[in-house]
């Protein structure tokens, strides 16, 4: 199983219900899942790092139950799917921004390179989701999708091993960014067959 079926059946699944109840739109959860991870960046930035990975993580929480509670309620949209995937992509750049910060003052240049690898790759994993989409191929594949790279993000940080956590996410972004481009190489061969 999958981390994301395992996080909507075990995680999602009993809150989405409660959550129906309470007036709270996706849009509204998606914007507080914004708002935390603008607060978790400032908290890294200030070398808080058990904090702002607690804080990461959490919101981690809110970009799950977004998507979950449009589908449950009925209220999915093409500008909620927008509004999310792109507060997807401004939230993890944010909390790469507060760690960036964070290393400006020292002789950080690995964590620095580390850093812009893992924005770049991270952008390049959502894109090429997107453009293959935009050509009618369903992308998903992956081991390092936004799940993965959150909790491996908020554990490097909340057990302060930064540079370890930015290791792994480096590695295995490229993976995907690979896997991902194999994966459409070879659907766009099947079409041509």
């Amino acid at each position: 199983m999958d981390l994301r079926k395992f996080a909507s059946t075990k995680i999602t699944g009993p809150l989405i219900p409660l959550l129906s109840k309470t007036g709270l739109t996706p849009d509204i959860l998606t914007w507080i899942g914004l708002f935390i991870n603008i607060i978790a960046a400032a908290v890294i930035a200030l070398n808080h790092l058990l904090i702002g990975g607690v804080l990461v993580l959490f919101s981690g929480l809110f970009d799950l139950l977004d998507g979950a509670l449009a589908r449950y309620t009925n209220k999915t949209t093409r500008f909620g799917a927008l509004l999310d995937s792109t507060f997807d992509r401004l939230s993890e750049a944010l909390v790469l921004i507060g760690i960036l910060i964070l290393y400006l003052n020292g002789e950080h240049t690995i964590e620095i390179l580390l850093i812009f690898v893992v924005l770049v790759a991270s952008f390049l994993i959502s894109y090429i989701r997107a453009r293959a989409e935009g050509l009618g191929i369903e992308c998903k594949a992956g081991l390092f999708t936004r799940p993965e790279r959150v909790i491996i993000l908020a554990l490097g940080l909340m057990v302060n091993q930064v540079l370890i956590a930015l290791i792994i996410l480096a590695v295995f972004t490229i993976v995907t960014v690979i896997q991902r481009l194999v994966h459409v190489w070879r659907q766009t061969k099947k079409q041509v067959s």
